[in-house]
């Protein structure tokens, strides 16, 4: 099947598949005469499983672990569970900074009059360094501290 007929059997766009293919987290399909790819039930199957891992927020370079010990035969049920336990964790650790997020956001809306006069608490909050921000090197969003505390949290004490 061609690649948009494989595209519509797993879910995953063509364009995902042409770069999972170039990054080498899928082997690269067979080819036509033609020079076509040309993909094969297995291989959709392979697409399936890369895009429920995908669903399941699963990053590429943990699909790539997954799908080597899905290939594996003489595999360890542990590796995989740990793993996905790993997931969970992180996972855990970013809705626990998203609801602090939003929590402070919505502090910040409260003290907001939203009237006509261009004073605004939110703004205000937003132009100002954090304390934590400015001693801290840069890190990625959503980031924690070695005790599992978001940054606003910290700040807060």
């Amino acid at each position: 099947m061609n690649i948009g007929d494989a595209a519509k059997a797993s879910g995953v766009s063509a364009k995902m598949i042409r770069y999972y293919e170039q990054i080498g987290l899928i082997p690269p399909a067979g080819r036509t005469h033609a020079g076509y790819r040309d993909y094969t039930e297995k291989d959709v199957h392979v697409l399936r499983f890369v895009r429920r891992a995908r669903d399941l927020g699963f990053s590429v370079a943990e699909i790539d672990g997954l799908l080597q010990l899905w290939r594996n035969r003489r595999r360890r049920s542990a590796d995989v569970k740990r793993i996905a336990l790993d997931h969970i964790e992180d996972l855990q650790r970013r809705i626990a900074d998203m609801q602090e997020m939003a929590a402070t956001l919505q502090q910040l809306a409260t003290c907001c009059s939203g009237d006509d006069r261009p004073d605004c608490p939110i703004l205000a909050d937003l132009e100002q360094p954090s304390a934590a921000a400015a001693k801290e090197p840069k890190r990625r969003r959503g980031a924690v501290d070695d005790r599992g505390v978001g940054k606003r949290k910290a700040q807060r004490g």
